[in-house]
């Protein structure tokens, strides 16, 4: 594979980190996959100490990163399933938003992720986002308000700018 992955230099931002790190977790794995044949989770496990070293992240911030990284793309691949749509209209926003890189490595992991859906589809079908919670790509709804957040980029789930409420759902296209 020819492709060298960016090095994760600690941002200034701490969000912008996690951000940053989620990319290249999903980056890391993506690789594996295109190499091994199917996406696999247990990469990013491999990459903990890479991560945690750069004394960004504790062993806690990585273990929510990972669950964060995985909820994101179990979440996709069961739009993807279920819905025989588009992965673009999972996101409830007009892909050209976002940086076109992450897009390709994001959707190219979703869809390596389907293959592996019927093992993770109890945790897909509760999916539940929460405020201070990371997430890739997407729309969520508040659970109380239906007020809908976009997001772009990978970024910390702020409470609803409606409502306050901090539990969202997933909001896609029709």
């Amino acid at each position: 594979m020819g492709t060298k992955m960016k090095p994760l230099v600690p941002p200034r931002d701490p969000i912008e980190a996690m951000g940053e790190a989620y990319e290249l977790l999903l980056e890391k794995a993506l690789q594996e996959a295109q190499q091994g044949g199917a996406f696999a989770l247990h990469v990013i496990d491999e990459m903990r100490s890479d991560i945690v070293a750069l004394n960004t992240f504790s062993d806690h911030e990585f273990v929510k990163l990972k669950a964060y990284l995985n909820r994101d793309l179990v979440d996709a691949a069961h739009y993807l399933d279920k819905s025989g749509k588009e992965l673009e209209d999972w996101l409830g926003f007009d892909v050209t938003l976002i940086k076109r890189e992450f897009w390709e490595r994001f959707s190219a992991a979703a869809d390596q992720s389907t293959l592996a859906l019927y093992q993770l589809k109890q945790q897909a079908e509760s999916a539940e986002y929460h405020c201070g919670e990371l997430i890739g790509l997407g729309t969520l709804a508040c659970d109380q308000c239906g007020e809908t957040l976009h997001f772009h980029k990978p970024g910390h789930i702020p409470p609803c700018p409606k409502c306050s409420h901090t539990r969202f759902h997933r909001h896609c296209l029709e």
